[in-house]
C-alpha cells in the first residue's frame, strides 16, 4: 500500500513538472501539427469501427470511465461509430450501463455496422441536433434521476454550437463525473487550418468552454490531464464536476 501511494505521489510530481516544461510543450504541439498533415487521429479503430481519436485521449477516456464507473455516457458526434464502441466497451467490462450517441445525420452504412456490432445492446443512438430542444428533451427522458453521467462533446466545434451543448448537457453531469469537450485544440493550431470551417482562433470549443466556465462553477478544468497527455484534442476539455 506504500509503495503504491509512493509511486502515485511521484507520478504527481512529474506530470506537474511536465506542465511546466515549455520546450517540452512546445515540442509537443510542434509533433501535433505534423501530424496533423497526415490526418494522424484517422488512422486508428476500437474493435473494429474508426475511432477517430488520438491514442493518447482514449487512454485519458479509459482512465477517467473506469474510475467514474458511470450509468450513462452521453456523446455528441457519432462519425463512423468508433468512439460509441468504446465507451460501450468500457461499459461492459464495467458491467452496467449504456451510451447514447447524438449526430445531426448519422450516415446509414455507419447505422447498420454500430447495430450489428456486438456491443449495440449498450448502445442507442438519436438522430438531430444535438441543440435541438426536442433532442435534448429526448436525452433527459432517457437518463433517469439516480443515474451517474458522464458527457462527451465532440460534433460541430464553432463557439456557439458547443456552447449550447455545454448550458444543456451539464445538467445532467454528476458530482465527481467529467464533462469532456474535444478540439479545444483548435485554438492552438494555425488559422489556415480551418479557412473552410465555420471555427476559428477565436471563436471554437475552447472559447466556449471559457465563456461556460465564467458562469458555471459546478466545473473545474482537469489541469493535470493536460499536463499528463501532453498530446491531445482536449487541452483544458476535460472539465470534472465538483458540485
Amino acid at each position: 500500500m506504500i509503495e503504491h501511494e509512493n509511486f502515485e505521489r511521484r507520478n504527481k510530481i512529474k506530470i506537474k513538472l511536465m506542465g511546466k516544461d515549455s520546450s517540452l510543450k512546445k515540442l509537443s504541439q510542434k509533433w501535433f501539427l505534423k501530424g496533423y498533415d497526415y490526418e494522424y487521429s484517422y488512422h486508428f479503430q476500437w474493435l473494429g469501427r474508426p475511432i477517430i481519436q488520438y491514442p493518447q485521449d482514449i487512454l485519458a477516456l479509459q482512465e477517467i470511465i473506469w474510475d467514474v464507473k458511470p450509468d450513462v455516457i452521453i456523446e455528441t458526434g457519432i462519425a463512423r461509430g468508433g468512439s460509441l464502441v468504446f465507451s460501450a466497451s468500457m461499459l461492459q467490462l464495467i458491467g452496467k450501463g449504456k451510451v447514447i450517441g447524438i449526430d445531426i445525420d448519422i450516415g446509414e452504412h455507419n447505422k447498420k455496422e454500430i447495430k450489428n456490432h456486438p456491443l449495440n445492446k449498450r448502445i442507442k443512438m438519436i438522430e438531430g441536433s444535438s441543440i435541438d430542444e426536442k433532442i435534448i428533451k429526448k436525452v433527459f427522458r432517457a437518463v433517469k434521476s439516480t443515474d451517474k453521467v458522464m458527457v462527451i462533446l465532440d460534433s460541430n466545434h464553432t463557439h456557439e454550437h458547443v456552447l449550447k451543448e455545454l448550458e444543456a448537457y451539464s445538467k445532467l453531469v454528476t458530482k465527481g463525473s467529467y464533462l469532456i469537450v474535444f478540439d479545444t485544440v483548435v485554438e492552438e493550431l494555425p488559422e489556415k487550418l480551418f479557412s473552410k470551417r465555420p471555427w476559428s482562433k477565436k471563436k471554437n470549443p475552447k472559447t466556449a468552454v471559457r465563456a461556460f466556465l465564467s458562469k458555471s462553477n459546478r466545473f473545474k478544468i482537469d489541469k493535470q490531464m493536460t499536463d499528463k497527455l501532453l498530446i491531445t484534442a482536449a487541452p483544458d476539455g476535460y472539465l470534472k464536476c465538483v458540485k
